[in-house]
């Protein structure tokens, strides 16, 4: 008993180790001869999957795969506070920009810090916001109506306030400064420090700024001539300097990027410039092996003696590239059905090749004379999502839908980004059509007073009742006076009843899902002013764009301003010294040594003996702020354009405005004084709002 539990241990010991398990396989199950092992040993497959799954589980310092990003940190306690304080002041205050909140929170203590920001706002909010007001992201609305709603969805998921705009960690902070750094050599650290800044630390944001002073400054001038290094760009993913090409080990290149110290910036990293990267190759990957499998088919196919015949073009195709009618068995092919859906939702062929009651195409057999037999929705679907037709399909939906609701009649409300569409809520049910008089009350004594005195005028007003009622009869016999009276006083309920249930509309299709207005069909935007003067906001962006081009941020106490006067030598409250020019730190005993110091005969001309930065002249100032104010403008009427597109009068005027030379100010427009008397149905909701209820 003493030798056989001997033997047990002896025999568990051995397992643990290479040599004891080969002896172990080698006497139990079969001989394992050299060749064998020399063979397992140098195959390439197994060898690079071994050696990633090694890699991978030490720790490797580049990152293939999502599972290889590290988890992201828990926030400290007081970033949490902060970050939880800024969405709840964009919630109070959805019309104001985040970077006034960040600004005030970081300056107040943190004792009731909440509470003390959200009071001096609402007393003193022009002095703190000072014109950074929040308008509609011009960014998010041409992707989607680009249909890049990928990332729109990603920007719509972070909340009320996007992550970029949140208060970051020491942790990323400091690994976006390493990477600017290594990747910005030619920038000043100081400069990189003032941009970062600006776009809050956040690397996405601020590395198009940085690329663009990089490729104007004489030291990438001076590198890339020797070097013949190509500019910078701030779109190409595959080029990126932090994406590095590293072999799969199968024959093949993935991109990879170093790991930078913080999973948050790993993360941003990854889902910008690798994601976007290996979708592209999957789907060119699956595009390839989808060309192979037909060709493949298709020979086989033709030795077996196995292809059919299209019977309505006539063209010998494999069986797996037809599809058959319902009824006729009719033989299609799948190009014949693209081509007719493409007629019928593109051309005039839709009543000729739709069924509506089955929302798909009909048989399109040339000699079946009138079979009346559908092509399956399944074979429809599948002849057009084998030639990347997912946006013919989702046009043929959309069409199949807004038929279905044209024949419902139902009351619908509409996107005006999109076709979609809903049934008002407020036509359903009818019970909720009914209304009643109100309470007797203060207001309502008033209210029952006012009709009776104007009840006391019918006698007075009674023929010109009888006028008018004639000359409805005479105009329409079919509709009185009375009856153009109960509809206007139901759709003065209903008017009502719409401003009680609220005026904003959130589209549910899911490429769009952007709000809109229900009374003036215009993107929402809080705090939402319905039919708000076209000049007034033609103003309000012209002005944002024109002072975003030219504000500079301290990278110290993050303070935003601008320079209205005064030499280029900006100091900021804090004590920090910059250029207003090139963004450089300038305190560390440089100063004004840091302008050029030669002297001109024709001042307003850039030195000829260095390149240094000009003390008081700033030549890109004018033009940044130039192009920054033709971008608004052009941006503007290409939004607005349809709002305004039957109107040419106002489209004129808009054009002559701000096609002069000059800014015009609000208070030298015409017509700003004006007073706005309420028309006839504001008067009429009025009345019918203090009766009913």
């Amino acid at each position: 008993m003493m030798v056989f539990s001997g033997i047990l241990k002896s025999t568990n010991q051995n397992t643990s180790h290479p040599s004891a398990t080969a002896t172990l396989d080698s006497t139990s199950q079969q001989p394992v001869t050299p060749s064998d092992e020399r063979s397992k040993s140098t195959s390439p497959t197994v060898s690079a999957t071994a050696a990633s799954l090694i890699t991978d589980s030490v720790g490797s310092p580049y990152i293939r795969t999502k599972e290889n990003l590290l988890p992201l940190d828990a926030e400290i306690p007081d970033l949490r506070e902060l970050n939880h304080s800024l969405e709840a002041l964009a919630a109070i205050f959805p019309d104001v920009q985040v970077e006034v909140f960040r600004e005030m929170l970081s300056s107040f203590e943190e004792e009731s810090r909440l509470a003390v920001v959200t009071e001096a706002l609402l007393k003193h909010k022009m002095k703190y916001v000072r014109g950074r007001y929040r308008v509609a992201s011009k960014e998010k609305e041409k992707e989607k109506a680009d249909g890049n709603e990928d990332e729109t969805k990603l920007q719509d998921s972070k909340g009320i306030v996007p992550v970029e705009e949140k208060f970051r960690s020491e942790g990323y902070k400091k690994a976006v400064k390493t990477v600017a750094y290594h990747e910005f050599k030619g920038l000043p650290r100081s400069t990189i420090n003032a941009v970062l800044a600006e776009r809050n630390h956040s690397y996405t944001l601020a590395r198009p700024t940085l690329v663009d002073l990089s490729s104007k400054s004489w030291r990438f001038s001076i590198s890339s001539f020797f070097s013949r290094r190509k500019p910078l760009t701030a779109v190409e993913a595959g080029h990126h300097p932090l994406v590095v090409w590293q072999s799969s080990g199968q024959g093949s290149i993935m991109p990879t990027i170093k790991t930078t110290g913080s999973p948050e910036l790993d993360k941003e990293l990854f889902d910008s410039l690798i994601t976007p990267l290996q979708e592209r190759a999957l789907l060119e990957r699956e595009e390839k092996d989808h060309a192979l499998a037909l060709e493949i088919n298709n020979h086989e196919a033709e030795e077996q003696e196995a292809l059919h015949d299209c019977e309505c073009c006539y063209t010998a195709y494999a069986f797996e590239e037809l599809s058959a009618c319902d009824i006729g068995g009719h033989f299609i092919c799948f190009q014949c059905i693209r081509h007719a859906g493409n007629e019928a939702i593109f051309g005039q062929g839709w009543q000729r090749n739709i069924d509506l009651n089955g929302g798909t195409l009909r048989c399109l057999a040339a000699m079946a004379g009138e079979c009346t037999g559908c092509i399956p929705q399944v074979q429809v679907r599948r002849a057009f999502l084998e030639d990347k037709g997912e946006e013919i399909l989702r046009k043929l939906d959309e069409r199949l839908i807004e038929d279905s609701l044209l024949k419902t009649g139902l009351p619908l409300i509409r996107c005006p980004f999109c076709n979609y569409a809903e049934i008002d809520e407020l036509y359903l049910p009818e019970a909720q059509q009914s209304w009643r008089l109100k309470r007797l009350g203060p207001s309502s004594i008033y209210t029952i007073l006012i009709v009776v005195l104007g009840v006391g005028m019918i006698p007075f007003l009674l023929p010109f009742c009888i006028l008018f009622s004639f000359l409805f009869l005479c105009l329409s016999s079919k509709r009185t006076f009375g009856d153009y009276a109960i509809d206007q006083f139901q759709e003065s309920v209903i008017r009502l009843r719409r401003k009680q249930h609220g005026l904003k509309f959130v589209c549910q299709n899911q490429r769009c899902e952007r709000s809109s207005c229900i009374s003036c069909s215009k993107a929402w935007n809080d705090i939402h002013i319905c039919h708000e003067s076209s000049l007034l906001a033609l103003r309000t962006q012209v002005e944002l764009a024109m002072s975003l081009a030219i504000k500079r941020t301290c990278p110290r106490c993050n303070t935003s301003f601008v320079k209205s006067s005064g030499c280029n030598k900006l100091t900021c409250v804090c004590g920090y010294q910059m250029c207003y020019v090139c963004r450089k730190d300038i305190g560390s005993g440089e100063g004004y040594r840091h302008f050029c110091e030669h002297f001109r005969p024709n001042g307003g001309r850039r030195c000829t003996e260095c390149s240094k930065c000009d003390l008081y002249r700033c030549e890109d100032d004018e033009v940044v702020v130039k192009k920054a104010k033709e971008k608004a403008e052009r941006e503007w009427m290409d939004k607005e354009g349809g709002g305004i597109g039957g109107d040419e009068k106002v489209r004129k005027v808009l054009e002559q405005k701000w096609k002069r030379g000059r800014d015009v100010s609000w208070w030298e427009g015409e017509g700003w004084w004006q007073w706005n008397l309420p028309n006839s149905e504001q008067i009429l909701d009025s009345l019918v709002e203090g009766v009913i209820e």
